[in-house]
Formats: structure tokens, C-alpha cells, sequence
């Protein structure tokens, strides 16, 4: 009885174990699957000033977000910054990394954001937050409501990137997401090069359940 007892405890584990790497949905996305959706550095005269983005896969809430910020300095304090923030989303599956055509259920909207923020040009450290929002255009559907985003991170120059936390007050609580300045100011008129990203991969699992 002792020895069926343990090959049907020693089964249910193995099973559970199975049941969980069939689930890619449940694993957070990882900073270099976020990294490879965005289109090349930029490297600015200006540390902190251009246009950053981002490109991220929420598997808890089965969304896509694309941020883009416009970041400028203040004309007032070289320290503050304004700017706008835009939060591009659309509901999909893990490999639609690109909007789904508008169908039952399928949510899609573009918020834009007037934004204020502050850089600390010795610790490279940028936060940059939403002030007022607006639904710009609804693709599909989108929800009534919006909370504003707040973000803060350190910029690495070698990489044109600074990987910042979310903290909207709502549902993003620390929530880790990737920018990548994409564009200097002088160059906004400039055609942007298109890079087609790939779908989300959850990170590589090692040793089983041990």
C-alpha cells in the first residue's frame, strides 16, 4: 500500500510538472524577448531627450502594449522634462504581437498622455509620468477608464536603453518594461526604420520541477 501510495504521489507530480511547461502563458515575459521587438538604437546628442519605446506582452492579462515616449527638457529647469506619453494596446494571444483584425471581444485603442518628468543626469536616472489622458483614436473597442502611467529606470548610454518599473496606481505595480530610444528630436521628420517583431517566447526552463 506504501509503495502505490508513493508511484501515485511520484505520478501527480510528474504530471503537475507537465502541466506547467505547457503553459507559456503563465511566464512573465523576459527583458530580451521585449528587446527584440524594437526597432535600432538611437544614439542622441542629448542623454535623455528623443523618443523611446517599448513593446510588451502582459500574459496575465492577455494584452499587448506599445509606449512610446516623447521626451523633451523643460525650457524652465534642464532637470525637469515634459513631453507626451502614448500607450498603444490591443487584446490577442501570445504570438499576436502585431494588432488582430477588429472581431467579438477584441479590444484595440490608442491613449495619449501629456507627461512631466525628472532626470538625474550623474545616476542616469529618468522618471517620467502621465498627467492628463485622452482616448486618441478606438481602433476596436477600449475600456472607459485609464490610469496614468508612471515610470522610472536608468538609462544605459551603451545601449541607448533603460529598463524601467510601471505604476499606474491600477493594475501595473512594478511592472518591469524595456525602452529603447528609437529616434533623436532632430530626426522626427526622418523616415523610422520597421522592424518586424516576434511573437512572445517565454524564457527557457531548466532541471524540471526539482
Amino acid at each position: 500500500m506504501v509503495r502505490v501510495r508513493f508511484r501515485r504521489r511520484r505520478w501527480c507530480l510528474g504530471a503537475l510538472c507537465a502541466s506547467l511547461l505547457a503553459l507559456p502563458s503563465v511566464v512573465p515575459a523576459t527583458i530580451e524577448e521585449q528587446r527584440a521587438r524594437l526597432p535600432p538604437p538611437a544614439t542622441c546628442e542629448d542623454p535623455v531627450t528623443g523618443v523611446w519605446r517599448s513593446h510588451r506582452y502582459n500574459p496575465r492579462f492577455g494584452d499587448w502594449m506599445i509606449f512610446t515616449l516623447t521626451v523633451r527638457r523643460a525650457a524652465t529647469d534642464p532637470a525637469s522634462l515634459v513631453g507626451s506619453i502614448e500607450a498603444h494596446s490591443w487584446s490577442g494571444g501570445p504570438t499576436q504581437s502585431e494588432p488582430p483584425p477588429c472581431g467579438p471581444g477584441v479590444l484595440h485603442w490608442t491613449v495619449e498622455m501629456t507627461a512631466l518628468g525628472r532626470f538625474d543626469a550623474p545616476r542616469r536616472q529618468i522618471e517620467f509620468w502621465g498627467t492628463r489622458w485622452w482616448v486618441r483614436e478606438r481602433q476596436c473597442r477600449g475600456w472607459p477608464s485609464y490610469n496614468l502611467d508612471h515610470f522610472t529606470g536608468t538609462i544605459d548610454p551603451r545601449i541607448q536603453e533603460f529598463q524601467s518599473v510601471n505604476n499606474d496606481g491600477g493594475r501595473s505595480v512594478n511592472e518591469p518594461t524595456v525602452f529603447r530610444r528609437v529616434r533623436c528630436l532632430e530626426d522626427l521628420g526622418a523616415p523610422h526604420p520597421a522592424v518586424t517583431p516576434p511573437p512572445f517566447r517565454p524564457p527557457p526552463r531548466r532541471g524540471g520541477c526539482s
